[in-house]
């Protein structure tokens, strides 16, 4: 065999290893949205929590303490929708009570807090709130 056809193997033979090592990290770097360092951006309802549900004494209504942590964009307000329900595990095909509530002015680092009022709930019942959903919004 010529040294040129030798050559030639040698040349598509480092070409296929090249694929071999580089064409799976190609794919992961694709398949996760981009390069190392982009930071995607959080759920606003990652940010939001409920601290606390108690019944009120006096109205006898579900009362929830909701905190919310400033995010990197900036100062904002959140609109929560807390849902109220007698467990934690929802039921197929039914509705929880929903109440939403406004927490304006979060800060960068900051947790500001609100109460979101629900329903009037029985008697010997324990309730159980939740984040449903939350939104974002930021301020001008």
């Amino acid at each position: 065999m010529s040294a040129l056809k030798w050559q030639g193997w040698l040349v598509g033979l480092v070409t296929l290893a090249g694929l071999l090592v580089f064409a799976p990290l190609g794919l992961y770097v694709w398949a996760s949205g981009g390069a190392a360092g982009e930071a995607a951006p959080r759920a606003a309802a990652e940010d939001v929590r409920v601290t606390g549900c108690r019944i009120d004494p006096a109205s006898r209504r579900v009362v929830a303490a909701v905190t919310a942590a400033g995010r990197p964009q900036g100062p904002g307000a959140y609109v929560v929708t807390v849902e109220f329900r007698e467990s934690a595990d929802p039921v197929p095909g039914g509705r929880a009570a929903q109440a939403l509530v406004k927490i304006p002015g979060v800060a960068l680092g900051a947790t500001e807090y609100g109460e979101a009022v629900g329903p009037v709930w029985p008697v010997a019942t324990v309730p159980w709130c939740g984040v449903a959903d939350a939104e974002f919004s930021p301020e001008p």
